[in-house]
């Protein structure tokens, strides 16, 4: 299971990447566009909506790497039991808080589409198509926070180092 999970985790991370990559094939094209007096519609939503989509697709990879933002100053006061109750409490909320988040983000693509909801810029994309890649990064980060938890529960999760901590501060 923790193959499949870190596939899952790095999947998405590759697929974030690739949308970066998108993103500065956008941003080229709008750049050249303008040099040779030529109109591409829709380079600035695409733009947006790869740079949305990388932002969301990477959520999971980062918390597993330990590089999202904590606020570790009571952790680092903290021992022992409170400490491991003030992980799980936390943990549980930041749990529920991302189902949550994935869970309206999965409507908002189903209603769109239902809907037959488009940009309202010169492209008419249909919003669902890229509100998938919303919907999709919250979905794998609620997996990774009940990893998270779970792991946490098991006495598994490595926690960062206090170098590491730091410059996360």
């Amino acid at each position: 299971m923790r193959r499949l999970l870190n596939f899952v985790y790095d999947s998405a991370a590759a697929l974030a990447a690739l949308f970066m990559v998108g993103l500065l094939g956008m941003v080229l094209l709008s750049i050249v566009s303008r040099q040779f007096h030529f109109h591409v519609p829709g380079t600035d939503a695409y733009a947006g909506y790869m740079m949305a989509a990388a932002g969301f697709l990477a959520l999971a990879h980062t918390l597993k790497r330990g590089e999202h933002i904590r606020v570790t100053l009571l952790l680092s006061v903290l021992k022992g039991g409170a400490r491991k109750a003030f992980e799980l409490w936390s943990l549980a909320i930041a749990t529920l808080l991302a189902v949550l988040f994935a869970f309206y983000s999965c409507k908002l693509a189903w209603q769109s589409h239902e809907f037959h909801d488009i940009s309202t810029s010169s492209d008419a994309t249909p919003l669902w198509i890229p509100q998938i890649a919303m919907a999709l990064g919250t979905v794998i980060l609620a997996i990774a926070f009940v990893d998270e938890l779970v792991l946490e529960l098991l006495n598994k999760r490595q926690s960062a180092e206090h170098s590491e901590a730091l410059r996360n501060e």
